[in-house]
């Protein structure tokens, strides 16, 4: 495939830097610090080699050094996903951290490989082709590993809804998801929408992939076997992207610098989708030894990766490249970021076999070398070298630093400032006519709102294996139409809480995503998470991030579920405005059988139904939907219990397995009542709520019962002839569980009364409706 016309041997003359001219030159001088490095890691790099790099050299320890490629502020951290894991654990994690995603056995011989990862800074530059890209690589992450992509997810952050620059941004991004998901053919089935202004100018675009396998399809990103040879194949390389790693994800954005456009990359799904198929056939026939995506670095990641993680050696001819743009130069070839892009390693027995394959899908392809057992990456531009290095140096042994951190001067402060002390805690709403307006205006704030106009451009259902998706607490995907076997996924994230105690808001995070996910019916089996958070230069942010990693590895020892793969996201700060920290945390859980799935609304066939609450409600408005509604941001977040998080998780599992439960939904941002109105919404079916005992039981009045975020909480819809049952689980387990009221089909309203007279209201759900799914068509529709 690879001819004189097509490929990089027809390029533009020019002087190329060798490693003969690299020797004999060691005062050259090199732009390293234009390309990201620092002094010392430029000085590092010659200790290594020996003597100064070729821009070849130097073009590849740039971006594979990077912080987002390498982990250099954060890997010191990171090791405790590792080191807290415990054999329970591992004992269905097929594939741990290190690979291009985890996976996970599901037991009958399915597996399930699921990642999340950030395309933030390039969402922000170019949002529809940051957020496609973002989807797109992680999607080919997951076909890596061998596995068919099923689904995808976006946790997105934005601005003020309000502000100029988000109807910019948002509108982009959201088209770029859908465009490119829709164009894949795979649903998305949840995710999040948020809105704060310390995300003006710094979006968080996450993406989730998730794909299932058979055990025997799983492949690893290894270039072993001397003498097998390595492929590049899909589209060609182009001028997109470059530098894309190593600078736009990893500074923060400055006003005084150059525009970063040019390094956003260009995604074609179509060619995306073909890509898939190929790769899927290619496993199918067990052509191939080892793969890996071209994502960040591109072919400098593929090369020294799959060197480093094989025999240690490998000879490529980077001319045999296939270009779109002839101008480039090697360092630009190896540092373009272009998308669809895989490189494998192939027998010379399978060889002819693979090329017949990638034939039958018109991909493209050109040998690049192959496999040397020398523990040297050599590559050679016409027959020149123009790379010789350890590829273990490049991807695996660059720099790592402890950055200084320390507890913010000002945290203490900020925790003094409690909601109730506050100005904003004053004069709450206290008569049934003021509870329900108030009930109404949170409702169709910006965060609580109908994210509809955002999701509807997404395909939810395409496929036909979506059991459960959003606005349901979990997305679920039949995995085996013979079984029903099946996966649920969650992503959440409060920064408000992470900002308030970064520690106790990634557990949190957790929390939330495995209280979903058990919601749902799903039992938790592992963690992916995407680490939001500023510079790590400042050691008040870097005290952020090690708090919050720690308290995620404490977080997940605790509930037994291994942290699996994710994403660490720095220097999300513009002008010296960090966002707040921003922990997004996916859960992934199995199902034995997705059929007994449990939806988050009240079906209208369900009239009657007894209305559960389960757990304890506290005074804990710190950090709330209400207390942002008041302009008030201090205090504590709500208390961590994961102890009964688990027990509460058991009790939504066994009784969605059993049977038992017909509607189930979680309590978090916003609290009881918002939890009661999405129920409501979901299917239109009203219900009648009494209070008072909960008020008398727990100590609270009716505002706090309504609004507050205590967690470890669901609300449960069950045939009255199932709870004796429901209750004698609950109280086998000594968890607290209180009839609060039933579901009614009839009224189309939803009434709450309260312990004292003239507490209570009703609210019409078509009231509620309108008010609640104005807020975003109002200010993107059109």
């Amino acid at each position: 495939m690879s001819t004189p016309e097509t490929n990089a041997r027809t390029s533009p003359a020019f002087n190329i830097d060798t490693v003969a001219d690299a020797a004999a030159t060691p005062d050259a001088e090199l732009p390293w610090a234009e390309l990201g490095l620092k002094a010392e890691e430029y000085a590092r790099i010659v200790e290594i080699l020996g003597r100064r790099p070729t821009a070849a050299e130097l073009a590849m320890y740039s971006v594979m050094w990077s912080e987002h490629c390498s982990y250099k502020s954060s890997k010191v951290h990171l090791r405790q996903f590792g080191e807290k894991v415990t054999e329970e654990m591992r004992k269905d994690l097929m594939v741990g951290i290190g690979e291009n995603a985890g996976v996970t056995d599901l037991g009958d011989g399915w597996a399930v490989t699921f990642k999340i990862e950030s395309h933030n800074h390039p969402s922000y530059v170019e949002p529809y082709q940051g957020a496609a890209t973002g989807i797109g690589g992680i999607v080919r992450d997951i076909i890596s590993m061998g596995a068919r992509p099923v689904a995808v997810m976006d946790p997105l952050r934005f601005g003020d809804l309000d502000h100029p620059d988000t109807a910019r941004v948002l509108p982009g991004v959201v088209s770029g998801i859908g465009g490119y998901g829709n164009s894949l053919g795979l649903p998305n089935i949840g995710g999040e929408v948020v809105f704060d202004s310390v995300y003006q100018q710094n979006p968080l675009v996450n993406a989730l992939a998730v794909g299932v396998m058979r055990h025997e399809d799983l492949r690893l990103a290894n270039a072993s076997g001397v003498g097998n040879k390595v492929v590049l194949f899909g589209a060609r390389t182009g001028g997109d992207g470059i530098g894309g790693a190593s600078v736009l994800a990893s500074e923060s954005f400055d006003d005084s610098k150059p525009s970063k456009r040019p390094a956003v990359q260009v995604g074609d799904p179509f060619s995306e989708k073909v890509l898939i198929e190929c790769c899927l056939e290619l496993f199918h026939a067990e052509l191939v030894e080892g793969i890996q995506d071209l994502g960040a670095a591109g072919i400098s990641c593929a090369t020294s990766e799959l060197a480093s993680n094989g025999e240690g050696g490998m000879h490529v001819e980077l001319t045999d490249v296939l270009l779109r743009d002839p101008s480039l130069t090697p360092g630009e070839i190896l540092m373009s970021e272009s998308q669809e892009r895989m490189m494998a390693v192939v027998t010379p027995a399978n060889a002819a076999r693979f090329e017949e394959v990638l034939g039958k899908w018109g991909v493209e392809f050109s040998w690049l070398g192959e496999v040397t057992d020398t523990g040297r990456l050599v590559i050679e531009w016409d027959g020149e070298t123009i790379v010789d290095v350890d590829p273990r140096t490049v991807a695996h042994d660059g720099p790592v630093y402890e950055r200084p951190y320390h507890r913010p001067a000002w945290q203490d402060e900020l925790q003094a400032d409690t909601f109730r002390a506050s100005a904003a805690g004053r004069d709450l709403p206290q008569t049934g006519e003021q509870l329900g307006a108030a009930v109404v205006k949170l409702m169709s704030s910006p965060n609580m709102a109908d994210v509809s106009w955002i999701t509807d451009q997404y395909d939810r259902f395409v496929g036909g294996n979506t059991a459960l998706s959003q606005p349901d607490d979990s997305g679920v995907i039949r995995v085996d139409e013979s079984t029903g076997l099946g996966v649920g996924l969650a992503t959440d994230c409060n920064g408000r809480y992470a900002y308030l105690d970064p520690y106790a808001g990634a557990q949190l995070a957790l929390a939330e995503a495995y209280r979903n996910v058990a919601t749902s019916g799903a039992v938790p089996k592992a963690v992916s998470d995407c680490l939001n958070f500023g510079s790590p230069e400042d050691p008040e942010i870097m005290w952020q991030f090690a708090e919050a990693v720690r308290g995620l590895a404490d977080g997940c020892q605790q509930l037994g579920i291994p942290v699996t793969g994710g994403n660490v996201s720095l220097y999300n700060q513009t002008a010296g405005r960090a966002i707040h920290p921003t922990p997004v945390v996916g859960v992934l859980g199995a199902f034995d059988d997705v059929g007994r799935r449990t939806p988050s609304g009240f079906e209208r066939w369900a009239d009657g139904q007894a209305i559960y609450l389960l757990g304890v409600t506290g005074d804990e408005l710190d950090g709330s939907e209400f207390a942002r509604g008041r302009g008030h941001l201090g205090g504590v977040p709500p208390q961590v219990d994961l102890a009964a998080e688990k027990t509460l998780a058991e009790i939504l599992i066994n009784a969605s397995r059993d049977g038992m439960i017909d509607a189930a939904h979680d309590l978090s941002e916003g609290g009881l009542a918002p939890a009661l109105v999405e129920m409501s919404l979901r299917f239109g079916v009203g219900s009648r709520t009494a209070l008072d005992g909960l008020c008398e039981r727990d100590g609270i009045d009716m505002f706090t019962a309504l609004f507050s975020e205590s967690q470890a909480r669901a609300l449960v819809a069950l045939p009255r002839s199932e709870e004796v049952r429901f209750t004698d689980m609950t109280t086998a387990r000594r968890f607290p569980a209180i009839r609060l009221g039933v579901v009614d089909a009839q009224s189309g309203t939803i009434e709450v009364s309260g312990p004292a007279e003239g507490s209570g209201f009703t609210l019409g759900i078509d009231e509620v409706r309108e008010a609640w799914s104005a807020t975003i068509p109002a200010r993107f529709a059109g």
